[in-house]
């Protein structure tokens, strides 16, 4: 949802290679599975609560159950930048994020979901 209202068009532009190929999210703690459908246009952009297909590439994330909102509001809350990027790779060399398939492809979304540029961040609550 938070893509839906906040995400940035530009970032999705970059998919267009990619478009209709799927990425799965597995979430081990919760022995369960997200799919992301890749897709150039923020509209089209859906996401399923089950396993993929043929996922293109797999992001499973290694964490207790407890901290993975954590974990995927901070990637959702980075900027789209170098910065940001260094955010996710720390969470790869932990061990915490681990990846097959597509490097490339993981990246680009990871990237299209990065949301931190938007104004509502601005705001401290």
């Amino acid at each position: 949802m938070l893509v839906d209202l906040y995400g940035l068009d530009n970032q999705f532009k970059r998919l267009k290679k990619w478009e209709g190929q799927e990425v799965e999210l597995s979430l081990p703690a919760l022995e369960g599975y997200i799919t992301l459908l890749l897709t150039s246009d923020k509209n089209k952009f859906d996401v399923r609560v089950e396993k993929a297909k043929d996922p293109v590439s797999t992001i499973e994330v290694k964490v207790k159950e407890k901290d993975i909102l954590k974990v995927l509001s901070k990637i959702i809350r980075s900027k789209d930048n170098i910065f940001g990027l260094l955010k996710v790779a720390k969470l790869y060399i932990l061990g915490k994020v681990k990846l097959k398939g597509s490097m490339i492809a993981a990246i680009l979304l990871v990237r299209s979901l990065m949301i931190g540029k938007d104004r509502v961040y601005k705001y401290k609550y």
